[in-house]
C-alpha cells in the first residue's frame, strides 16, 4: 500500500507540474479516438475517412474547450448521414437540435460525457461510464450520458439499415417512418438510457453522503443497480430486448474494479483518522466531518561524495605544527646531535697552568727578600 501511495503522490506531482501540457494531450487523444469511432461506424462519406483530416480536427479540439469535440462530432455525423441520404441527414439534424435545445444546453461543462458514452460501449465497458460520472462529475452529467446512449444506438441502427435506406425505390416518407420506428421502438436503447441516468444519480447521491466508505459503497451499489435494471428491463417487462447475462456480469465486474482504481487515485480517504468537529458563531452551529487523504511522506534523497584528499592534507599540516603531542616536546626522546667535523677538532691548545699545590711559597719569599 505504501508503494501505491508513493506512486499516487508522484503522479499528482507530475500532473500538477506539467498540467498545461498533459491536458491538451489528453483532449487530443480523446478527440482522435472519438472521431475515428465515428468514421468506423458510419464512414459513408469517403472524403472524411482521412487520417490527416482526423488528426487536424483532433489538434483543433486540443486547444478548445472540451465541449468543442462534441459539436465537431455532430458535424461529422451529419456529413456521413448526408452521404447516406438527404432524408437521413434531415432526420439526424432534427434529432441533434432537439438534444441541444432541450437537454445539452443545461449541462454545460458536463457535455464531455456525451463523447465518453459511445466509447464506453465500444470498449465493452458501458457500466464504467455511469459509475465514473457519478463519482467524478455532478448529477447533471446524467443528461449528456442519456443523449449519448440515444446517439450510439441510433448510429448502430443506421448501420444495420443502411442497405434499405439507400434504396432509391423507397419513398421519403417510408424512410422517415423506418428511422422514427428505429428510434422510438428501440427498447434496448431506452432501457440503457434509464440504467445510465439512474446509476449516475444513485452513485452521486451515495458518494456525497458523510458516512464512512461512501465512495466504495456507491461504486458497488451502482454496479448492482446497473445489472438489475438491465436484467429487469430485458426479461421482466416482456420487451423486445434481450441482454446476455454472463457478458453483462463480466463487463460490470470489470467496470466496478476499474472504478475502485479510479476511487483510489481520485479520492483515497483514510477513514481511520476521520474527525468530527463542531463550530458555532452568532447565528449557526457547524458540524463537520474531516476525512484526511491517505498519503505518505516522501523525502528527497541527496547523495554527497566525500573526497579523502583534503583530509590527508589536513593531517599532514597537523603533524608539522607544534603541538604537545609532537615528539619534540617529549622528554624521553632526545634530539639527535650533529657530529663535529674534523676541522673543528683541530683548534690550537692553550698552555696548561701549574696547579696551586705544586708552588713553593717559602722559596719564593726568600728570593724576594734577597732582591731587596
Amino acid at each position: 500500500m505504501t508503494a501505491l501511495l508513493e506512486l499516487k503522490q508522484k503522479i499528482k506531482e507530475i500532473y500538477g507540474q506539467y498540467e498545461m501540457y498533459i491536458l491538451p494531450v489528453m483532449k487530443f487523444v480523446l478527440a482522435l479516438v472519438y472521431f475515428l469511432w465515428i468514421n468506423a461506424n458510419m464512414g459513408y462519406m469517403s472524403r472524411l475517412n482521412n487520417v490527416f483530416l482526423v488528426l487536424i480536427l483532433a489538434l483543433i479540439c486540443s486547444i478548445l474547450p472540451s465541449s468543442a469535440m462534441m459539436y465537431i462530432g455532430f458535424v461529422l455525423i451529419l456529413v456521413h448521414s448526408y452521404a447516406l441520404g438527404i432524408e437521413i441527414a434531415a432526420f439526424m439534424l432534427v434529432l441533434i437540435l432537439l438534444m441541444i435545445i432541450f437537454f445539452l444546453r443545461f449541462s454545460g461543462e458536463q457535455n464531455v460525457t456525451f463523447v465518453f458514452t459511445p466509447l464506453s460501449f465500444a470498449f465493452s465497458l458501458p457500466a464504467l461510464l455511469p459509475i465514473g460520472s457519478g463519482l467524478m462529475e455532478s448529477s447533471l452529467s446524467a443528461i449528456p450520458a442519456g443523449c449519448g446512449v440515444v446517439m450510439y444506438y441510433f448510429i448502430r441502427f443506421l448501420r444495420s439499415q443502411s442497405t434499405i435506406l439507400v434504396n432509391p425505390d423507397l419513398e421519403m416518407t417510408d424512410k422517415l417512418q423506418i428511422m422514427a420506428d428505429g428510434l422510438v421502438q428501440n427498447w434496448g436503447m431506452w432501457i440503457a438510457v434509464v440504467a445510465f441516468v439512474a446509476v449516475i444519480l444513485l452513485v452521486h447521491l451515495i458518494r456525497t453522503r458523510s458516512f464512512d466508505h461512501a465512495w466504495r459503497i456507491s461504486i458497488i451499489t451502482g454496479g448492482v443497480a446497473y445489472v438489475f435494471i438491465m436484467l429487469v428491463g430485458s426479461f421482466g417487462m416482456n420487451l423486445n430486448a434481450t441482454v446476455a447475462m454472463i457478458p453483462l456480469l463480466i463487463c460490470t465486474i470489470a467496470a466496478v474494479l476499474l472504478a475502485l482504481v479510479l476511487e483510489f487515485f481520485a479520492f483515497g480517504g483514510d477513514y481511520s483518522r476521520a474527525e468530527r468537529l463542531e463550530y458555532e458563531d452568532d447565528e449557526y452551529f457547524y458540524y463537520v466531518k474531516a476525512v484526511p487523504k491517505a498519503s505518505v511522506a516522501t523525502s528527497e534523497r541527496s547523495i554527497k561524495k566525500i573526497n579523502a584528499e583534503p583530509v590527508r592534507e589536513e593531517r599532514k599540516a597537523e603533524d608539522n605544527s607544534g603541538t604537545y603531542a609532537n615528539p619534540i616536546f617529549r622528554q624521553d626522546e632526545k634530539p639527535k646531535r650533529k657530529k663535529a667535523s674534523p676541522a673543528a677538532d683541530r683548534k690550537p691548545r692553550q698552555a696548561e697552568k701549574p696547579a696551586a699545590k705544586d708552588i713553593d711559597f717559602e722559596k719564593k719569599l726568600e728570593e724576594s727578600l734577597k732582591d731587596l
